[in-house]
């Protein structure tokens, strides 16, 4: 009998690695029947980590977004899970034991089945009062292994703290290899040797396609017992993220799993949505190479999740480093100088720094210190002179034990500067702190929310759960869509004035979605002619289509309900992905839209077009 696999689509991690921004609440609430209709997926990453800051920084409500997006899955009995980051929660560093108790009941109660609790240390006093956190809100807890690559992580290693997890309660291990370094066949080894000795425990492999191993690394996971895999699709699969399922579904099946079968059309409907999504704002904010692997990231073990932010950090640096050179008379930096400066000085400073897995917030951490002595290197300086408080809370100990030893330098470092190691448990540190938080809530009036979910966001993300509050998160998320639109149209060639003309009058773009090259047909069968100006449409309405080489139509629909007043197109013009096809003018007057029964004939009217592959020069033949 065949060994079953089955698949876990990893969402929100397709758009934390890619980018700064999670979907939307009404985005979510639109996907996800169409990953129901997939029917390929027992599992679906939700929320956890960046997902719930996100939603707060663009001044939405975490809470309604989490509800929101697992109620479908519910309902069809997928099992829905987080990422959390054991001692410091959802966040960046650490949590109040109390806090961390209440995530667990409030998630529970928001329809989150599965917690996947890891310690960027590994340090299983972080993980363990979480497993039981977790069980006591009736959660699943799925104990992690961070994976990396270097002398200390052996298979070993990392099997005697599965062996402690699992004594402490925990019915599944994850091996998060988020930066994808692991070793295909290290990998094997490791699940089965926790198989070996656990046999009633499920194991899930989490691989970033990064420096390109995680093929090889799924095929040898499940090899050796593996239970349950995690993948993406399009048009975040790939790159610095996972796997497509559709290529792992493929590998499986023909070395001889039982896989389930994909829904091609709701992949593809699924597909789309992604791709709109990322049209309407997302893709601003991603940085175009998180779409490439790259085997520099072997050397240095960067992780796919931060490399969105990294590469904004790394502009930052850029600049500052340039204008020291063109001072000193010196050539500058191109980005790749830097890049390939960046990842050798992670090399570099990781093993001093006692081997930390490169995973939130220790990559960050070290990212960071990489960065500053890259920068200040460059200006003639010495290395270690920029490390913030909460790496040097990793560096002495606060944050759980370090997997290596760390380098005679740093040691000295710290004495010098009058600090102090420590082993004792990392809580410790961090007191209950719930009672003062409930006091804020009512010193301000603010409703505790269903499950006390309003309460546990301001406890585990104060500052910008009061910017929330404030409605200073929604101007300043606002402010930063309109500038990266902005910004987008001068490289598109408009001028200053031009991108003043349309934001007076509230027009949007609407941005071709195919990729690559593609031809805009418009060839009716019944004679009529291309969208004009003031035609109306309400939101979701097809406007057109575009072609691609191949001769595949992709709708182009529009976000909002408007008339047009510009086409930028010509019929039967060549596009490609991100030109303009029309400039929109929102109207929020229901009397000047067209009826929902019109608009729906108009958008049956355009699914009778004739579609042609061939290009102009060729029909004329």
């Amino acid at each position: 009998m065949k060994r079953q696999i089955k698949f876990s689509l990893v969402y929100r991690d397709m758009f934390q690695s890619s980018g700064k921004y999670q979907p939307r609440l009404d985005q979510l609430a639109r996907i996800a029947p169409v990953i129901v209709d997939m029917g390929c997926f027992s599992r679906i990453e939700t929320n956890g980590g960046a997902f719930e800051q996100v939603n707060l920084l663009y001044g939405e409500n975490p809470n309604k977004a989490v509800r929101t997006f697992t109620k479908p899955f519910n309902e069809a009995g997928i099992q829905t899970h987080m990422l959390d980051r054991g001692l410091n929660g959802l966040r960046m560093y650490p949590v109040p034991a109390d806090v961390r108790r209440l995530m667990y009941r409030v998630k529970k109660a928001q329809g989150v089945d599965i917690t996947r609790i890891f310690c960027g240390l590994n340090d299983v006093r972080n993980i363990i009062p979480s497993i039981k956190y977790a069980l006591e809100a009736g959660m699943i807890p799925q104990a992690t292994l961070c994976i990396t690559h270097s002398p200390v992580h052996t298979v070993e290693y990392y099997s005697n703290i599965a062996d402690k997890l699992i004594e402490a309660g925990a019915p599944e291990i994850c091996l998060k290899d988020m930066a994808g370094i692991g070793r295909p066949k290290m990998l094997g080894r490791l699940v089965k040797s926790i198989k070996t000795k656990h046999p009633e425990v499920i194991v899930q492999y989490h691989g970033h396609s990064g420096p390109g191993f995680s093929v090889a690394s799924m095929l040898e996971v499940c090899e050796n017992g593996a239970d349950i895999i995690d993948v993406a699709m399009e048009p975040l699969s790939w790159g610095k993220v996972h796997p497509d399922v559709i290529t792992i579904q493929a590998m499986l099946k023909d070395a001889g799993y039982d896989v389930p079968e994909i829904n091609m059309n709701a992949y593809m409907k699924a597909r789309s949505l992604t791709q709109e999504f990322m049209d309407d704002f997302l893709g601003y904010f991603m940085d175009p190479t998180n779409k490439y692997t790259s085997s520099l990231l072997v050397g240095c073990g960067l992780p796919g999740g931060m490399m969105g932010s990294m590469m904004a950090d790394l502009k930052g640096v850029h600049s500052g480093i340039n204008m020291y050179l063109r001072n000193e008379g010196k050539e500058e930096l191109t980005i790749d100088d830097l890049l390939v400066k960046l990842f050798n000085e992670v090399e570099y400073v990781w093993p001093k720094l006692g081997y930390p897995p490169l995973v939130t917030p220790f990559s960050q951490y070290v990212k960071n210190v990489a960065l500053m002595n890259v920068y200040n290197m460059e200006r003639g300086e010495g290395r270690w002179q920029a490390i913030d408080a909460n790496t040097w809370d990793m560096i002495l100990g606060k944050a759980g034990r370090l997997p290596g030893a760390l380098d005679p330098e740093i040691v000295a470092l710290a004495k010098e500067k009058g600090l102090e190691f420590s082993d004792a448990d990392p809580q410790s540190n961090y007191p209950d702190a719930l009672d003062t938080y409930r006091q804020e809530m009512k010193e301000n009036g603010w409703d505790f929310g269903q499950d006390d979910e309003e309460l546990f966001e301001l406890a585990m993300h104060d500052r910008q759960y009061r910017d929330y509050k404030s409605g200073v998160a929604k101007q300043r998320f606002n402010e930063e869509v309109e500038k990266a639109r902005n910004a987008e149209m001068t490289k598109q060639g408009f001028s200053a004035e031009d991108i003043l003309a349309i934001k007076r009058a509230k027009y949007i773009a609407v941005p071709a979605t195919a990729t690559g090259q593609v031809f805009w047909e418009v060839d009716f069968q019944d004679g009529s002619t291309p969208p004009s100006e003031g035609t109306a449409y309400r939101a979701g309405s097809k406007l057109c289509f575009v072609m691609t080489p191949m001769g595949y139509p992709e709708d182009v629909k529009v976000n909002i309900s408007g008339r047009i007043r510009e086409v930028a197109v010509k019929q039967g013009q060549v596009v490609k992905k991100g030109d303009v096809i029309a400039y929109f003018e929102e109207i929020t007057d229901e009397s000047q839209l067209p009826p929902v029964e019109n608009s729906q004939a108009a958008v049956d009217r355009v699914e009778k077009k004739k579609f042609e592959s061939k290009p102009k020069a060729e029909k004329k033949k």
